[in-house]
């Protein structure tokens, strides 16, 4: 219902609402119509009964235990109780270059310091727009859904308390990584130069549409799991460099100390996912989880590109050093001990126990075949352990392998 306006109105042309209101009755089909109807009426009403896993929840398996790590995150999360980071002065190292290893390529070494400072300033661009883009994009859509009990699994009422705090959480992160590229810009005067968004994506879309239509949505819950639980050397790096400006190590830092307990959650939500899932569900997307392990973990040699471009490197010499930056053996090594828990995790809740699926992580060179099922496990948080939380891997500084560039 609307109402009309005068026909003399320059807007008489536009319906306007009628928000008077109307005279309660019941629908002509009686009380009964109250029920929750089968099919949403609308788009808000569609979003709001989405599920993330095709079916019906009550009729999957149901994991009972869960041990929660948030009972003191009042006192412990950075949006809590940690101040805001702020750069007041200019620095003249902003990110690690030996977890940039195309910064000491020779032909890159060859344009000077400056172009080298310059590289890893927008090195530290891209992390932070990748971990804006990340949490807003993987990771809060699918704690959003099961916060509200629409991820297709019956879980804790807990376990969805907790995925609130995480939802909390990312935002924070997403909002202080970009908050802090804006001091970046103002305190050295140099803006960053657009990328595009991160490879990640492209490379998600490109897995997705691999699924059968019948696990649509269940690679959103893989993807977070997996991003989740991987241990990243720029996580655990950066906040001990004392290299680097104090409030670049702290806003690191926060964001570890915080994906500390997210590690542990998403590991939980691991061990209530696959049990619910029919060995048919298994099989389709078991066999995935290494690509998209490899779609976190894999430089993005497309921004890379730009940045040496930029620089004044020619397509050949862009080429070179990329190759030459990230050779093919020690980048598979160096993703393997950045996923190594994950890959611990999934195989303890039988996803490799198919064989598609372990020749899928052999293949990928997350396992050999004589690798253990079992790795050391990662620091839980900063209430588990006295690196205060950081996530890292045992003996992480003793290999070789070029660091994973990942959040």
């Amino acid at each position: 219902m609307s109402t009309p306006l005068p026909a003399g109105s320059p807007h008489h042309l536009f319906a306007v609402p009628d928000t008077a209101p109307q005279p309660f009755a019941l629908p002509a089909a009686g009380a009964g119509a109250f029920a929750p109807p089968g099919q949403a009426a609308g788009p808000y009403q569609q979003l709001a009964r989405a599920r993330l896993m095709p079916g019906t929840a009550p009729a999957r398996p149901v994991a009972a235990t869960y041990a929660s790590r948030f009972g003191r995150w009042d006192d412990l999360a950075a949006v809590r109780r940690k101040p805001r980071r702020h750069l007041s002065e200019a620095a003249g190292l902003y990110f690690p270059p030996e977890l940039y290893p195309v910064v000491a390529h020779p032909l890159v070494a060859a344009r000077g310091t400056a172009a080298v400072r310059t590289l890893l300033l927008h090195r530290l661009y891209d992390y932070l727009d990748f971990t804006t883009e990340l949490e807003n994009l993987a990771v809060i859509p699918v704690a959003s859904k099961i916060a509200r009990g629409t991820s297709g699994l019956l879980l804790p009422r807990q376990m969805q308390a907790d995925a609130f705090k995480i939802v909390t959480d990312e935002a924070w992160h997403a909002q202080f990584s970009y908050d802090f590229v804006q001091e970046l810009e103002h305190v050295t005067q140099v803006p960053r130069a657009a990328a595009g968004l991160p490879v990640f994506i492209r490379r998600l879309d490109e897995i997705a549409a691999l699924l059968p239509c019948e696990v649509t949505g269940l690679e959103a819950l893989v993807f977070a799991i997996v991003s989740e639980t991987l241990i990243s050397g720029i996580l655990s790096d950066l906040p001990r460099d004392e290299r680097l400006p104090q409030p670049v190590r702290d806003l690191i830092r926060d964001h570890a100390e915080d994906e500390g307990r997210h590690h542990v959650y998403f590991r939980s939500v691991l061990r209530h996912l696959w049990p619910a899932l029919s060995p048919r569900e298994r099989r389709a997307v078991g066999p995935h989880i290494p690509a998209i392990i490899e779609a976190f973990l894999t430089p993005d040699h497309t921004q890379t590109a730009l940045r040496l471009a930029a620089a004044g490197l020619s397509d050949d010499e862009i080429v070179q050093v990329v190759t030459e930056s990230w050779p093919a053996h020690g980048l598979r090594a160096a993703i393997a001990q950045s996923a190594a828990p994950a890959v611990r995790y999934f195989t303890e809740v039988g996803a490799l126990d198919d064989s598609r699926t372990r020749h899928a992580f052999l293949q990928a060179g997350l396992l050999t075949p004589t690798t253990p099922d079992t790795a050391p496990d990662a620091p839980a948080g900063p209430d588990a352990s006295s690196t205060g939380g950081l996530l890292h891997l045992p003996g992480a500084r003793e290999t070789n392998a070029p660091r994973s560039p990942r959040t």
